[in-house]
């Protein structure tokens, strides 16, 4: 009975946590009426409602709420120290979930795990591209990847990556037909490629720095991305000016398919960090992914 209760708990928390049957039926292996029957019996033998049930969507009551609220980080707990028993074997296993942007992912995640990747096959790696602030204890990813002064400070971090500065880049076609702007305040008569984040909902402003000065210039223009690649792409089209790391157009640049603007504005950030919650028992993979990630001078 005990296992029984387990299962049938951590059927509510995934339930609860996707907020649809189908989904979570999906992901157990399970049918959705099996599913069903799971929750109404552990709904049944507690005695109180635990989700409310539309036919649109799903949602937990103040019961199914409190429950999930406490057994959740208990489960978690076990699924954990489950899996670090499970590689006392030879070869370390498993599958670490990672957020970050498709820039970091391609510069600096992708490079350095390839030869982690090669040495212990049974490792998996899910990486899940996100430019917003993403909880990641909430989302349930391992590990996250943000520039340092975005990590919460009830994080372990470990820096990735020197800092990075972001650039300000045009196609010579369109500084030609608009003119170069002579300073921050004139972006605004420009037609900026702007960077949604989803986070906020709202467009990320342009941080400037020169010397102690430091401005923020929120613009606007034709075209709205929710990634840096893209925005590139669109800047060489000739389609306005984009706010991108540096490192990222400099070849571009150095070719003169596009040029700086106002260079003397561009602003220093922390680089990458990878981080995690301290609290949680981690698996000897994440342990591995962590320390072929970590920055070495």
């Amino acid at each position: 009975m005990a296992r029984d209760n387990l299962n049938d708990l951590q059927a509510f928390v995934l339930v609860a946590r996707e907020k649809s049957f189908t989904r979570a039926a999906a992901q157990l292996g399970v049918s959705q009426p099996a599913l069903s029957h799971t929750i109404r019996s552990l709904e049944a033998r507690l005695g109180v409602r635990l989700l409310t049930r539309t036919t649109r969507s799903v949602s937990t009551t103040e019961a199914g709420d409190r429950l999930l609220q406490t057994v959740a980080p208990r489960i978690e707990e076990i699924e954990a120290e489950l899996d670090a028993v499970s590689e006392l074997r030879d070869k370390p296993s498993g599958t670490v979930r990672i957020t970050a942007t498709d820039y970091a992912i391609q510069t600096v995640l992708l490079p350095r795990l390839s030869g982690l990747l090669n040495k212990y096959p049974d490792i998996r790696i899910e990486f899940v591209t996100d430019y917003g602030l993403s909880d990641i204890v909430a989302q349930r990813y391992d590990i996250g990847v943000r520039l340092g002064d975005q990590v919460a400070k009830d994080m372990i971090a470990a820096r990735i990556a020197p800092d990075m500065r972001l650039a300000i880049v045009g196609a010579p076609a369109y500084l030609t037909r608009r003119g170069m702007p002579k300073t921050p305040q004139a972006l605004v008569d420009h037609d900026c490629i702007a960077l949604r984040l989803p986070t906020h909902g709202g467009l990320y402003a342009w941080e400037l720095r020169k010397g102690r000065r430091s401005l923020q210039v929120r613009v606007e223009g034709q075209l709205v991305f929710n990634g840096i690649y893209p925005m590139v792409d669109a800047a060489l089209a000739g389609h306005g000016l984009a706010y991108v790391p540096e490192d990222l157009v400099a070849p571009l640049v150095a070719a003169g398919r596009l040029a700086w603007v106002l260079e003397d504005w561009f602003p220093t950030f922390p680089g990458f960090h990878v981080y995690y919650p301290s609290r949680r028992q981690h698996s000897r993979a994440l342990a591995l992914v962590v320390e072929a990630l970590r920055y070495r001078v």
